[in-house]
Order: structure tokens, then C-alpha cells, then sequence
């Protein structure tokens, strides 16, 4: 899922090397879940199975996914109401407008460009917010109206389920990482919690902060990466579904700490779209833990988040 993959397991002196093997055992598994999600959930890969489905969006037909899409675009569509449309997966035609591409979606069956879609009965699903991500007529035989992206929150569901196999081998304290998103279970390494950095989104070399957990998933969206100029003007990934625009609410980076990693995907990036007016309060309201860089530099955070806060780089 074009993330590097870290394991990181404590090991104590062992004679019998048992932790190390089922460690070991662990890592194979981890790297065999990514490889079937990547498969599953990939806009890159010429034969995946959400290749396949974009390529019937917008046309009415049904189509057979396996477990794995199935359960991603229903968390998708969950994550969809739950904010309200601020996350949304089906931008994928406006990061292709935009110039970030995957595999080529034919446009004439996607829906984008035609007057009538025959799922909703609606020009663009853009102009009704409670258009559902999917439809079914029973489990795994799925439409969608539009192709939909499944990057971020693909690999919130990739960790949780990863997670859930580790657990599998009696490994009790480990930390897995995937491109900067992260689970954690246990005590770490010095019998503590586990201390992990937050990038600093204008490129700094040193962390602007860092967050003390024993339990948890950590997901960052940054403005940073994945930008690029259109035309002479800067954009990035991180669209605003409302728009079809990348989002552009004076934020350069939100953090989130949660129980699950796809969750904690789905809010870094709804506060990220919802921009500096907003972060404050929907992240209190929610009750997350919930760190922010604005276009100024400034650190923000929720009191859930200041309480497990290890230090801040300007407190130092």
C-alpha cells in the first residue's frame, strides 16, 4: 500500500528464543495482510479488485468483490455518514482532474462526465451528500456511483486488521508501523509507554512534539506530502469532497490518537478538510485526542490530547 512496514517487538532474554519466533511468525503474517489488502484496495494496480469495481461505477451493474472491498467500502460509507460527507471516498476522478493518478478509469462507464446517474438518479453524487458510497442487493454484490479512492482509510483498516493477526501469536507488547500511522499495544521497550514523534509538516528535521501511549492507533494527514503544482498553483491529496478542491482551511497537519487506526485516519483527515475555524471544536465534541499545525506554524491540541502528551518541542 506504497508504505514502508516497521515491527518493532520488545525482547527480553530468552533462552528458548520462543517470543523471537512468534515475533518472526507475526511479521510474515503482517506483511501477507498488506499484500492481500493492496490487492483488495489499490487505485495503482492495473488488476485489483477496487480497479475493478471503479471501472463499473456509475453504470448500474453489479459486481462480485471479495470480503476484504466488501468490508472496506462499508466502513468507507460508515465513515461517510458519521461526518456528515466530510469524508468521503469518491474523489477519485478529482485527484485524476488534479494530476494524481492511479491505473486508468474509463470515464464513458465511471459516470463523471455522463447527465444521469442510474444508480441515484442524480447529475453528480457531489450535489447529494447523503448518497450512500455503495449500494447491495446482498453481501459482496456491491455498485457504486462513482469511482471512490481508498488510500488513507485503506490503510487504517490494513493496521486494524494486521493488529488482529499479531494478536494471533501471543506477541503481547509490539509497535507496527505503516508509512507514519501506527498501533501499539502493551508497555514498550523500557517498560513504559510507547513515545512517538509528530512530524513537524513544514519539513523540520526534529519532531514538534511527542505522544506517551501504552494503547492506541496514530494517524497523521499532512498537506506536506503528496503536493504538487497544477498550473502554477500549489495543491495536495487531501481533497474536500464538498469541492472537489484540496482543502484549503489554513491547517498543515492534524494528528489523531484512537483506539482504531481507521478511525483515527477518518478524523486526522475530517479535521484536516474542516480547517482551522472548526478543528478546535468538532475534536472536543468528539472527544478526540487531537493534535494540529496551522499555515502559521502554531501546535494546537485538545485537552485529551495534552494529557498524554510527553513534551512539545517549544516547551523543551
Amino acid at each position: 500500500m506504497a508504505s514502508p512496514l516497521r515491527l518493532t517487538v520488545p525482547l527480553p532474554n530468552d533462552p528458548r528464543r520462543i517470543r523471537r519466533r512468534r515475533a518472526d511468525a507475526a511479521w510474515h503474517a503482517i506483511r501477507a495482510e498488506f499484500a492481500a489488502a493492496d490487492q483488495a484496495m489499490s487505485r495503482f494496480r492495473e488488476g485489483s479488485d477496487l480497479t475493478r469495481l471503479n471501472r463499473a461505477a456509475g453504470s448500474g451493474r453489479w459486481v462480485d468483490v471479495p470480503r476484504r472491498l466488501e468490508r472496506a467500502l462499508v466502513a468507507a460509507d460508515r465513515a461517510r455518514r458519521v461526518t456528515g460527507g466530510v469524508f468521503d471516498p469518491r474523489v477519485l476522478a478529482d485527484l485524476d482532474r488534479l494530476g494524481y493518478r492511479g491505473v486508468a478509469v474509463d470515464r464513458a462507464e465511471a459516470g463523471r462526465d455522463g447527465p444521469h446517474d442510474p444508480m441515484t438518479g442524480a447529475a453528480d453524487a457531489r450535489t447529494d451528500p447523503g448518497a450512500p458510497v455503495l449500494r447491495r442487493v446482498h453481501p459482496r454484490m456491491v455498485a457504486i456511483d462513482r469511482p471512490v479512492d481508498l488510500g488513507g482509510i485503506g490503510k487504517g483498516l490494513a493496521l486494524r486488521w494486521a493488529a488482529d493477526r499479531i494478536a494471533r501469536y501471543g506477541v503481547g507488547r509490539w509497535l507496527l508501523e505503516a508509512g507514519g500511522d501506527l498501533v501499539a499495544r502493551g508497555p514498550g521497550p523500557d517498560d513504559g509507554p510507547w513515545v512517538v514523534g509528530i512530524e513537524d509538516p513544514f519539513g523540520g528535521e526534529a519532531p514538534i512534539a511527542a505522544i506517551a501511549i501504552h494503547d492506541g492507533a496514530v494517524a497523521t494527514s499532512s498537506v506536506r506530502i503528496n503536493s504538487w503544482l497544477v498550473d502554477g498553483r500549489p495543491v495536495h491529496h487531501l481533497l474536500d469532497p464538498r469541492t472537489g478542491e484540496p482543502a484549503d482551511g489554513g491547517l498543515r497537519a492534524v494528528t489523531v490518537l484512537a483506539s482504531d487506526p481507521a478511525w483515527a485516519e477518518v478524523w486526522s483527515k475530517t479535521l484536516l478538510i474542516g480547517g482551522r475555524a472548526t478543528v478546535a471544536d468538532t475534536a472536543r465534541t468528539r472527544g478526540l485526542a487531537a493534535w494540529w499545525v496551522d499555515d502559521a506554524g502554531d501546535l494546537g491540541m485538545t485537552p485529551a490530547a495534552r494529557a498524554v502528551t510527553a513534551w512539545v518541542a517549544s516547551e523543551t
